[in-house]
């Protein structure tokens, strides 16, 4: 039984979603304490709770402690298995976070899964379905499995009501793990505006901000297609696809942000990895450790990439993943990027 502390480090849901898919993939049970300890309402809320149940269920695990509200959680895992599931959050918590839970441990499975999630698709402080659609999906291919991510729904705070449809393969052999180190020439650049049930004068000042900040033309920038029952919502989304990987940077409209603001948060996030030299931005710095240390552990092969910058919530995930896998992570600040290797112990 490995134990974790959910207060340590950066002490959000990272922690839980990371124990789970680990735990799930190598079969070691966990208990984990203080859950979301630095989160103002710490506990399983539930978009947590329907993460350790799917995990649950596509383990067939024994799971103590999976009620709302619970900050202990014991996590016995039995086989992974591979068919057909639905998980429905129930609010708008986020149906990628769940997603994201789950789909490392099915990364060394044969056969096919498919899984429909019903809840929110574009959420504060979660990564969008563009995010994992545009930057994560395309990475996880480059390891030798097949992964398809369909958006059927939007899904916004409050109302919540999203839908993605995901199908995952497992890999035929052995993970490949492979060094991401340059992003490559640059191949597009756009922003795309969803405003489902609030005004399209939002988007456009939205997006005129946006440009007169990076200074694209107007064939770059995008409203997009959420049909109006979807909302209310607001996501500005700018997209830099580059040779070797593509970047995402989203904010989340809300009441009593202006659009400026949003605009100015988005253009903040481009311009640094702009400046930077990395392959990666730092959330996607963060979400990819987890699936390029499975392959490293199983390949026994190291590998490394270049981020603009390593987070708490990134280091916090690093140490869980040497809780459970014989890897060990290493960092090297250069002067435009941080260089992150991943070894076999």
């Amino acid at each position: 039984m490995i134990e974790i502390d959910g207060s340590a480090g950066e002490g959000g849901g990272q922690i839980l979603r990371t124990s789970l898919a680990l735990s799930m993939h190598t079969g070691q049970p966990f208990a984990l304490n203080n859950i979301r300890a630095k989160r103002a309402k710490p506990g399983l809320m539930r978009q947590h709770l329907t993460c350790v149940n799917a995990a649950a269920q596509i383990s067939d695990a024994q799971a103590e402690g999976a009620e709302l509200n619970s900050q202990h959680l014991r996590f016995t895992p039995g086989a992974v298995k591979t068919g057909d599931f639905q998980f429905n959050i129930g609010s708008a918590g986020s149906c990628t976070l769940v997603l994201q839970t789950i789909w490392p441990a099915l990364l060394t499975m044969a056969g096919t899964t498919r899984v429909e999630l019903r809840g929110g698709t574009h959420n504060h402080m979660a990564p969008p379905f563009h995010f994992l659609d545009l930057a994560y999906a395309p990475l996880v291919r480059r390891l030798g499995v097949s992964a398809r991510l369909v958006l059927k729904r939007h899904g916004f705070y409050p109302q919540g009501g999203g839908e993605i449809h995901a199908e995952f393969g497992g890999a035929a052999g052995p993970l490949t793990p492979f060094d991401l180190l340059e992003r490559g020439e640059l191949r597009d650049q756009y922003a795309e505006c969803l405003i489902p049930s609030i005004p399209r004068s939002v988007a456009r000042r939205e997006l005129r901000a946006l440009q007169q900040r990076l200074g694209w033309q107007d064939e770059q920038l995008r409203v997009g297609t959420a049909r109006q029952d979807e909302g209310p919502g607001n996501a500005l989304i700018a997209v830099l696809a580059h040779q070797h990987v593509c970047e995402v940077f989203t904010r989340i409209g809300a009441k009593g942000v202006t659009s400026e603001q949003v605009a100015d948060g988005v253009a903040s996030e481009v311009r640094k990895y702009r400046i930077s030299t990395a392959a990666v931005g730092p959330h996607l710095a963060d979400q990819w450790a987890l699936p390029l240390a499975i392959a490293v552990h199983q390949s026994g092969q190291a590998a490394s990439y270049t981020c603009s910058a390593i987070t708490p919530h990134a280091t916090t995930n690093f140490e869980v993943i040497q809780r459970f896998l014989p890897v060990q992570f290493t960092k090297v600040v250069c002067d435009h990027h941080v260089k992150v290797s991943v070894a076999p112990a």
